[in-house]
């Protein structure tokens, strides 16, 4: 199936309705991150980057730039909760520049949460219900726009298909 061109673009109006939620959920874990690397600001720098570019403050290409030194970030850390956290900053700041980075900010914070709390089994049900109580009815209906998620594999696919399904459900 081919796509529309823009398809996982949408309107700089738009993302900036699904970067705010993606910021706010990857922002709960952004401490997993800081406890490990508290002198390292590239995971907080791309959240506070993606709510000013929400605001209109700043330009996609700025949010895209600290997007990539979030992922950076992850990279050097060895925590794997510290890794999952960062992730989930560098995709919600990539909301900026494609959409479809939204369900990656909100998977990869569900999964620092497991692997922080390893031994909680409710951990990642309660941040992934905490999420989907915080999708505004706007932030639903952006995501309803996008192409359906296809069934992916490994721990993060699932949780980007449980999500992807849960929202679009309500």
């Amino acid at each position: 199936m081919k796509r529309q061109p823009g398809a996982l673009t949408l309107s700089e109006d738009d993302r900036r309705v699904l970067a705010v939620w993606a910021a706010d959920c990857a922002a709960r874990t952004l401490v997993l991150f800081e406890a490990r690397t508290p002198g390292d600001t590239r995971p907080r720098d791309a959240l506070e980057g993606v709510w000013a570019f929400a605001r209109g403050e700043m330009r996609i290409g700025e949010v895209r730039t600290l997007s990539a030194r979030a992922h950076a970030a992850a990279r050097e850390v060895g925590d794997p909760a510290a890794v999952a956290a960062a992730r989930a900053a560098g995709q919600a700041a990539g909301v900026a520049h494609m959409a479809a980075h939204a369900l990656g900010a909100p998977a990869y914070a569900a999964r620092a949460v497991g692997l922080a709390f390893p031994h909680d089994p409710a951990a990642v049900a309660n941040e992934v219900r905490w999420q989907l109580a915080h999708a505004s009815r706007e932030v639903r209906g952006v995501l309803w726009r996008l192409p359906r998620r296809a069934s992916s594999r490994g721990a993060l696919g699932s949780l980007v298909s449980e999500l992807d399904a849960k929202l679009r459900a309500r």
